[in-house]
């Protein structure tokens, strides 16, 4: 008696592999009908049964699309068929993204955090003023605070009028400023009793 086996290595390779092989030969299986009628047909079922393999798709915004898509694809774009959707081409699909761009300074300040950046972004948006003024320097405090966090238990204003100077794109200026920032001892005292805080409220909720 002999068995004849049949090896997935010895089987063509799987354009998408989730879907499983049967899949891929039920789409080989529609390119190989005669009529195009019978085509849109089987298309169309294939279609269903894979949004039934798939339904996290569903989730996703216009699925079916993405479904049609798919189905292009596992026919290596030969599939001759009418689709609700443009058919996708190859290059399109090929083409390289858009390099994405760094955000500013995030290397050289990564410890000040991503909502620094957009708060200096609201202050420079603002009219000069007494608001503006005050509102820089509660960025400052705060760049104060994170440096403290990340950094080490103090630093001078100057370091932090130095860094804000540079995220600012050289528009916020308080290098020559005679106000003072919040003392060390002040934010790492709000430091220390937020983490108290955290740690008083985990207990709370264990018990």
């Amino acid at each position: 008696m002999t068995f004849d086996l049949e090896y997935n290595s010895e089987r063509p390779l799987m354009i998408i592999p989730e879907y499983g092989r049967h899949i891929q030969k039920l789409v080989d299986h529609c390119m190989a009908l005669e009529t195009k009628e019978e085509r849109n047909t089987m298309a169309q079922a294939i279609v269903d049964v894979m949004g039934n393999l798939q339904p996290h798709l569903r989730d996703v915004p216009d699925f079916k699309h993405k479904l049609w898509d798919q189905l292009f694809i596992m026919s290596k774009f030969n599939l001759d068929v009418e689709s609700p959707y443009p058919k996708p081409s190859k290059e399109e699909l090929q083409e390289k993204p858009e390099p994405l761009a760094y955000p500013k300074a995030a290397s050289k300040y990564r410890y000040y955090g991503k909502n620094i950046q957009t708060m200096i972004d609201v202050a420079l948006s603002w009219e000069d003023g007494d608001l503006k003024e005050a509102l820089i320097f509660t960025i400052a405090n705060h760049m104060k605070k994170c440096y403290l966090n990340w950094n080490k238990d103090t630093v001078d204003d100057a370091v932090i009028f130095n860094h804000l100077y540079d995220l600012s794109d050289k528009k916020l200026d308080l290098r020559n400023s005679d106000e003072e920032l919040s003392e060390t001892k002040s934010l790492m005292k709000k430091r220390n009793n937020q983490g108290k805080n955290h740690k008083k409220n985990s207990r709370i909720r264990k018990r």
